[in-house]
C-alpha cells in the first residue's frame, strides 16, 4: 500500500495525467449512456440535466460529442502518464519505444549461442552475433599474463580481466560509448598501460566479493545482451611442451616461442569450471569455438575439467571458426585441418563443422603479414572430410589495416549455418504418416 501511495507523491508528474484519464473515462461513460437511454440511476439524472440544457441539440449528437471528448481525454491522459514514466526509465529518446521493445523481444526469441575462446577473435564474433540473439553465453579463457592483465594478476592476485573486458564491451547495448570508456588506456604515470575497464573490474573484484561477482556487476552496468563467464575462477597457468621437448610456461612465452608446439596443459591440471558455463553448454543450440589463437585462446578452455565432456554430450551443433591467417609462434604453416587435429589431439573429436574464410585478402596486407611470417590458412577440404568435419566457406574478411573477421559477416555466416543445418536435419528426418486405428 505504501508503494501505491508513492505514485501520488508531489513531483511525480503523473497525478494530473491520471486524473485527466479518469475524467475522460467518466465522460466516455456519460456519452455511452446518452446513446443508450436504458441506463438509470445517477447517470440517468446527469443525462436528463444535459438534455434539458441542450434541448435544441439532438441527443445522439450530444452522445457522440461527449463520447469523443471522453476518449480523447482518456487517451491523452494515459499517454502523457506513460510518457512521464518512460522518460525516467529510458532517458535516451534516440530510439522509439516500440522499436526498442520489438528489438529486445525478438532477440530473446533467438537461438541459444555458446561462444568459447578469448582475445579479439571472440569479441569480434560477439559484436555481430548480438544483433541476432540475446541468448548468448561467452566462456572466456583466463590464462593471459601479459600487458595490463598480467600486471594486475601479479600485483592483486586477480584473474586477468582483459579478455573478459573485451567481451563485455562487445555485448554492451551501447557498444560505441562503452568501448570509448572501458578501452581507454592510460599513457603516463603509475597507471601507464592500464585500461580503465581492467581497473574497474579489479575494483569490483573486492566490492562484489570475487571475480565472478565483478563480471556480473559490470554486466548489469553495461546492460549486455547475454552473459560473460570466465571458464574457471582458479588461478591457472598455461604451459606448453614444444617439439624439442622443452617446457614453456606463460601465455606470452608460448606465443613468443619459435619451436612448434606439441601440446599445451594447465597448472594445476585439475581446475573446476563455472557451473553456469556447463549449464549453458547443455542448453545451447550451437556451440562455437573461436575465432582466436588456437593454443592460447581456444584449447585452454577445453582443458578445464568437465568442459570437453560437456560439449561432447550437448545436443547442440558444434562448430570451429578457423583463423584467417596463421600465427607465428603458434600455428605457422598450419592448414585448417591442422587446426582441427590440434584440438582433437588434446580433447578428442569435439566439433563436426568448421567455418573458413574464402574471401581474397588484399595484396598490401598479404605482403605485410608475410614479412612477419604469417600467411592465409589453407583449406584442405578432403582432409577435413576424413576427420568427419563439414566445411563451410564464407566471405569473412574485414577491410582494414589488419586481417580480421568482420563481425557482421561472421555472425551472418554462423546464423546461415545454424539455419541450413536445421533445415537439412528436418529433411533427413523420417516422415510419419498418420493411419486411422482401424487400418493399423
Amino acid at each position: 500500500m505504501t508503494a501505491l501511495w508513492k505514485w501520488f507523491s508531489p513531483g511525480m508528474n503523473i497525478k494530473r495525467w491520471l486524473l485527466l484519464a479518469l475524467a475522460g473515462i467518466a465522460l466516455l461513460g456519460l456519452g455511452l449512456a446518452l446513446l443508450d437511454r436504458q441506463l438509470g440511476g445517477l447517470m440517468g439524472v446527469v443525462m436528463d440535466l444535459l438534455v434539458n440544457q441542450l434541448a435544441g441539440v439532438p441527443q445522439w449528437l450530444i452522445g457522440i460529442l461527449v463520447t469523443g471528448l471522453g476518449l480523447a481525454m482518456m487517451g491523452y491522459g494515459l499517454r502523457m502518464a506513460f510518457k512521464s514514466i518512460m522518460t525516467v526509465i529510458r532517458p535516451d529518446p534516440s530510439e522509439r519505444l516500440v522499436e526498442t521493445i520489438y528489438h529486445h523481444r525478438s532477440l530473446k526469441r533467438g537461438p541459444r549461442v555458446v561462444a568459447i575462446g578469448g582475445g579479439t577473435g571472440l569479441s569480434s564474433l560477439l559484436k555481430g552475433i548480438k544483433e541476432y540473439t540475446s541468448n548468448i553465453t561467452a566462456i572466456v579463457t583466463v590464462t593471459d599474463d601479459g600487458g595490463s592483465s598480467g600486471r594486475l594478476r601479479d600485483h592483486l592476485g586477480i584473474l586477468p580481466p582483459g579478455d573478459i573486458r573485451n567481451c563485455l564491451v562487445a555485448l554492451a547495448d551501447k557498444e560505441t560509448l562503452m568501448e570509448e570508456v572501458l578501452q581507454y588506456r592510460f599513457d603516463s604515470g603509475e597507471l601507464a598501460g592500464h585500461n580503465l575497464g581492467n581497473l574497474l573490474l579489479a575494483g569490483l573484484n573486492n566490492v562484489s566479493g570475487g571475480f565472478d561477482g565483478a563480471v556480473r556487476a559490470l554486466s548489469k552496468v553495461l546492460a549486455i545482451r547475454g552473459q560473460v563467464l570466465p571458464v574457471t575462477l582458479e588461478n591457472v597457468v598455461l604451459g606448453a611442451e614444444l617439439a624439442d621437448n622443452t617446457l614453456v610456461f606463460g601465455e606470452c612465452n608460448i606465443s613468443a616461442s619459435r619451436s612448434r608446439i606439441k601440446r599445451i596443459f594447465l597448472r594445476p591440471e585439475v581446475c573446476r569450471p563455472l557451473p553456469e558455463a556447463l549449464a549453458a553448454i547443455q542448453e545451447a543450440d550451437i556451440i562455437i569455438l573461436g575465432p582466436g589463437s588456437l593454443y592460447t585462446s581456444v584449447i585452454p578452455n577445453l582443458l578445464v575439467q568437465g568442459m570437453a565432456e560437456a560439449i561432447k554430450k550437448s545436443p547442440a551443433q558444434k562448430i570451429y571458426i578457423c583463423n584467417i591467417m596463421t600465427q607465428p609462434g603458434e600455428t605457422q604453416g598450419y592448414t585448417a585441418c591442422d587446426h582441427v587435429k590440434a584440438i582433437f589431439d588434446h580433447v578428442g573429436p569435439i566439433v563436426d563443422q568448421i567455418l573458413v574464410n574464402c574471401e581474397p585478402i588484399p595484396g598490401r596486407l598479404l605482403k605485410k603479414y608475410r614479412e612477419k611470417g604469417a600467411a592465409p590458412v589453407k583449406v584442405d577440404g578432403p582432409a577435413l572430410a576424413k576427420l568427419g568435419v563439414q566445411t563451410w566457406s564464407k566471405y569473412l574478411v574485414q577491410h582494414s589495416d589488419v586481417v580480421r573477421h568482420q563481425p557482421e559477416k561472421l555472425a551472418r555466416a554462423v546464423m546461415e549455418i545454424l539455419y541450413e543445418s536445421k533445415t537439412a536435419a528436418l529433411e533427413r528426418a523420417p516422415v510419419k504418416i498418420y493411419q486411422p486405428a482401424r487400418m493399423r
